[in-house]
């Protein structure tokens, strides 16, 4: 598929995210692949192929400023990818340390921060260790009654 409009029409699409300038797009193909389209003229070109996740994507968030790209997914990783300056997405694994599924993930307006909704019952709040250089989950465990499928 070299076309958003060819993926659209024949696949079922599980999450997708936007960049903040609305000139790339990022979507998973109800896999464990995220797409990332990037806009050229009036058409839509595959730029990249992003496979870390084991099993299915199930969501992601452009931060608008900084340019990260967050995924979770089925195989209870979320991973944080960066743009290098030739043009790879390198991917940075989060401990997330949960026993279900993440469904759903969200940055914070500082982007300094991400919230991890998750099958498990409680909500990971992610954050950059500078002197460890990995990111870490700091889990919300209030009285959650079922799985967490979005953030506002």
């Amino acid at each position: 598929m070299s076309t958003v409009e060819d993926l659209v029409n024949q696949e079922p699409i599980s999450c997708f995210a936007w960049s903040g300038d609305r000139t790339q797009l990022a979507i998973a193909p109800n896999s464990n692949e995220v797409l990332v389209f990037k806009k050229n003229g009036s058409s839509w070109e595959k730029e990249a192929t992003l496979r870390e996740h084991g099993q299915r994507v199930r969501g992601m968030d452009w931060s608008p400023k900084s340019n990260h790209l967050v995924t979770c997914g089925d195989d209870r990783n979320a991973y944080v990818w960066t743009k290098q300056a030739d043009g790879e997405w390198k991917p940075m694994l989060v401990l997330l340390r949960i026993n279900r599924a993440a469904t759903c993930v969200k940055w914070s307006p500082n982007e300094n921060k991400f919230a991890v909704g998750c099958g498990a019952r409680l909500i990971s709040v992610c954050y950059f260790e500078e002197e460890q250089n990995w990111w870490v989950s700091k889990h919300i465990k209030k009285p959650i009654q079922s799985t967490i499928l979005r953030y506002e």
